[in-house]
């Protein structure tokens, strides 16, 4: 089933004028200011595309992305206005921000990292005392980092940079907070209907050509968050037990267990077609529980064909 992956596109739409490839969704701008985005298979760690696709991801973190801008268009406004495939989303070209906004309601991942290695700042923000790994915040923390050109690492950075680098307007960045901070507050609350505690997460912006700030990209999928199961999570915090999580961070586990994370000299270990299986249904579960619904596979006998017929359909209309 692994060779029924979509890893890359080469897509000639009507009026096409570029195109631009991220690490996992490639986009295609077309005239009059459309933007085609396709979320591939491709799977990303420590800023590395791993070499093989995974089954249905593309679809599933599509699928989740449009569902949660649905859910939270009322109090934040998006570029999406329409999803012909499974796997793509269409919509409003935007001005990218060169931020990512990520906001923190518990010390995980990254922040833990750190806070590990004795450090109680993070992007200007400071961190507690006497934490340990897991643990709510007293409030939910901003910690953004700059959105890194292909291949590069993205890197952290303060509020106060951001604004003395001109790199986001005084203006803006306010905005942008208040959105990151409203949207936070209902994934927290979305996430506490399916059982779920909404860690962290990264929000991107853009600006539309009549300076509408609106939410781009992906927002509350396991690319994207990080999830705990509420069940249990004070009882396993209260022994030291890691917590049970629905996020990327099993297969980032998996890598630095076969000693990789994307240092200089590292090589990606062998992921074998069970694995990539393994990976695929963990995806789906991912998918069941942030949702609440079942997943229904789309066809995937011939992906580029399905995406390319939907999506020309669709401009036709």
């Amino acid at each position: 089933m692994s060779s029924n992956t979509i890893t890359d596109t080469n897509f000639n739409f009507p009026n096409q004028k570029s195109v631009y490839k991220g690490k996992v969704r490639e986009v295609y701008a077309l005239e009059d200011d459309v933007l085609v985005m396709i979320a591939t298979d491709r799977l990303s760690a420590f800023d590395v595309v791993m070499p093989k696709g995974i089954p249905f991801k593309g679809q599933i973190l599509n699928q989740i992305a449009t569902k949660m801008m649905a859910a939270t268009e009322d109090i934040v406004p998006n570029w999406l206005s329409a999803t012909p495939d499974p796997n793509v989303a269409v919509g409003a070209a935007c001005e990218p921000f060169m931020v990512e906004m990520v906001i923190r309601g518990y010390m995980s991942g990254h922040a833990a990292r750190e806070y590990k290695a004795g450090q109680r700042m993070l992007c200007g923000v400071p961190m507690p005392e006497g934490m340990q790994e897991n643990d709510k915040f007293p409030e939910p923390i901003i910690t953004p980092a700059t959105k890194a050109e292909q291949g590069d690492h993205d890197e952290d950075i303060s509020k106060e940079d951001i604004l003395k680098r001109g790199i986001v307007s005084v203006e803006d960045y306010g905005v942008l907070e208040k959105y990151t901070k409203a949207l936070f507050q209902r994934g927290t609350e979305i996430a506490a209907e399916r059982g779920l505690i909404l860690v962290d997460t990264k929000y991107e912006f853009g600006k539309t050509k009549d300076g509408k700030i609106v939410l781009i990209d992906e927002i509350h999928t396991p690319d994207s968050s990080r999830y705990f199961y509420a069940d249990g999570y004070e009882v396993r915090q209260d022994r030291g037990e890691a917590q049970k999580q629905l996020s990327k961070e099993f297969v980032r586990q998996w890598l630095i267990a076969n000693n990789f994370q994307g240092l200089e000299g590292q090589n990606v270990p062998y992921m074998s077609d069970e694995y990539i299986e393994s990976v695929s249904e963990r995806y789906i579960e991912l998918y069941e529980n942030i949702t609440g619904e079942t997943f229904e596979k789309a066809d995937i006998s011939n992906i580029q064909e399905r995406i390319e017929n939907n999506v020309l359909e669709y401009l036709k209309s």
